[in-house]
């Protein structure tokens, strides 16, 4: 905690941050009440902020993806990812890894190879979906959808693993939009040609529809078209046509997009807190 503390507070170097810039970094992490700064020493009181919070998984993990995200810097990429290879030393004892997909800092875990990949671990999607969602029933559906399709993946079965990956972002997005704005289950989604029913509304409408209300941004949207198309192949003549067999890369590379996906969509949980405090 002290190493990537003072990679934050970067003491006379060239990304030195205040303590209220150090507070700022928390706040814009996505934490929910996050500790002020109380003008002590800036790298003992980002440890103790740390350490209070090192068994919150998602509370860490929002910290050093804002950590190396380019928005925090003047010159953006560049210097996040000057910050990213310090910060990832720190990791790398961790097994753990800072990498980009589409632009966007996420954590991995690091293999026996080297290379970095973003696992969902299935309690921490759970406390994260109930944040969002609040139908038990709904959490623990979409939350048998994440378990089964790693089991899936962990056995080989690599198309079913991609069904079940869409099938979970579909699940969630339509749960998390039909509770927010209850008014698209009596009017229907807006599609390209004109109103759709709530119960119609496919993979490709809800993520443009959350994109539309500022739930998840254009990137992750982007990001998460090839779980969408994976899912086409749910339909054995599409998959003869075009002879698709996934494989393992093919089922590590629409992972990271969920997790961008749930990482804005946590955002929406904080703005939440954040007006319940303003009222």
């Amino acid at each position: 905690m002290e190493r990537l503390a003072r990679i934050v507070v970067d003491q006379g170097g060239p990304y030195e941050r205040t303590g209220r810039e150090v507070e700022a970094l928390l706040r814009n992490a996505g934490w929910i009440d996050p500790p002020g700064y109380d003008g002590s020493s800036k790298v003992s009181w980002l440890v103790d902020a740390l350490t209070e919070r090192e068994n919150v998984r998602t509370d860490i993990e929002r910290f050093l993806c804002r950590l190396c995200d380019p928005i925090e810097y003047v010159d953006g990429k560049a210097e996040a990812d000057d910050v990213r290879r310090s910060i990832n030393e720190v990791l790398e004892l961790e097994r753990l890894e800072v990498s980009y997909v589409g632009g966007r800092p996420v954590v991995g875990e690091l293999g026996s190879n080297g290379t970095a990949k973003i696992v969902l671990h299935v309690e921490d999607v759970e406390q994260r979906l109930r944040k969002l969602i609040r139908e038990e029933k709904l959490v623990q559906m979409l939350v048998s959808r994440v378990r089964e399709s790693q089991f899936a993946e962990a056995s080989g079965s690599y198309l079913l693993a991609l069904f079940g990956i869409g099938s979970f972002v579909e699940g969630l997005l339509y749960s998390v939009l039909i509770g927010h704005y209850p008014e698209l289950v009596r009017e229907g989604f807006t599609g390209r040609n004109g109103k759709i029913r709530a119960d119609r509304a496919g993979l490709e409408l809800l993520l443009d529809t959350a994109h539309d209300r500022g739930l998840v941004q254009l990137d992750a949207k982007d990001f998460m078209r090839p779980v969408r198309e994976f899912r086409n192949y749910i339909h054995p003549r599409r998959q003869f046509e075009t002879d698709f067999t996934p494989d393992a890369d093919t089922v590590a590379m629409c992972w990271p997009p969920v997790q961008a996906l749930l990482n804005d969509l946590d955002k929406l949980v904080v703005s939440e807190g954040a007006d319940e405090v303003t009222v």
